[in-house]
């Protein structure tokens, strides 16, 4: 089962209470023709975050299935600014570069 320790709790909340800085500027937008439509936005285990995979069902199932308790742990709400990239430092016996990858492979047939 998933446990998100205490250190990566308070981590978890530093994270999100972290002053926001100014974003850099966009930059421009590419030609209608080179941009990829919207609906094939795709997720992932290190650009996504964690409140966005719970968010969608589809994506949710994909990471308990991998990761299983991880969805329904009490502290998981703490994470939801992380992503589970993020997650790997502090959970790295549950959260393996193996089972991101699969996750990924997943997120990524997911429309």
């Amino acid at each position: 089962m998933f446990k998100l320790t205490t250190a990566a709790a308070a981590a978890s909340l530093s994270f999100l209470a972290a002053p926001v800085l100014a974003a850099p500027a966009p930059a421009a937008p590419a030609p209608a023709s080179a941009a990829a439509p919207a609906s094939t936005a795709k997720f992932t285990t290190a650009t996504t975050d964690i409140g966005t995979l719970l968010d969608n069902p589809a994506a949710k199932a994909i990471v308990e299935k991998h990761i299983p308790g991880m969805t329904t742990n009490d502290q998981v709400e703490m994470a939801r600014g992380m992503t589970l990239k993020d997650v790997q430092q502090y959970a790295p016996e549950e959260v393996t570069d193996e089972r991101l990858a699969a996750i990924d492979a997943e997120l990524a047939a997911l429309k």
